[in-house]
């Protein structure tokens, strides 16, 4: 199936100049929802996966579906006091300012073997500031999946050494 054909590209969209890939209509059609969530799957299946980690918010559609696919569990990575817990917390810097994300202290154990799933690789700077997190917990990233990748924004560089599938792959 070409999934490429599955997602809408929005012109001018945050702002003037981007070309936004919008994941909703990919995510509507269910066959290329369950194409995207069976090939990532597929990808994954012989890693030992312990856990599947997606950052808010469109890695839970995709983290979600993955983790029930391998039958392991998923944790959620998110914005500052969205979780209830205690937590451990990753700022980042963006082209236009900064970010954070957190993470639950007891959600990852030493040794635990983790792949962070989520739509976008773009210029990596999720992905970093997830894969820190988890590291910093004790876990193993041993593999990243998105369903996009914006290979001119050159974020896989910035993963060097981490095993890295992406669905669709943009220039």
């Amino acid at each position: 199936m070409d999934l490429k054909s599955k997602i809408r590209e929005i012109e001018d969209f945050p702002i003037e100049g981007v070309s936004f890939k919008d994941i909703t209509t990919l995510t509507r059609d269910k066959e290329a929802f369950k194409e995207a969530v069976s090939l990532m799957v597929e990808d994954l299946k012989d890693k030992n996966i312990d856990y599947i980690v997606g950052p808010e918010a469109r890695g839970f559609l995709f983290g979600a579906a993955v983790a029930y696919g391998l039958g392991v569990g998923f944790v959620p990575i998110r914005k500052p006091g969205k979780l209830p817990g205690e937590t451990t917390s990753f700022e980042y810097d963006l082209e236009y300012g900064s970010n954070t994300l957190e993470i639950h202290t007891d959600s990852i154990r030493k040794g635990d073997r983790v792949a962070i799933v989520d739509d976008l690789l773009a210029t990596a700077g999720t992905v970093a500031a997830a894969t820190k997190l988890i590291e910093s917990l004790g876990g193993e990233v041993v593999a990243l999946e998105f369903v996009i990748e914006l290979e001119f924004l050159k974020g896989r560089e910035k993963m060097n050494g981490y095993h890295i599938n992406s669905l669709v792959k943009y220039q």
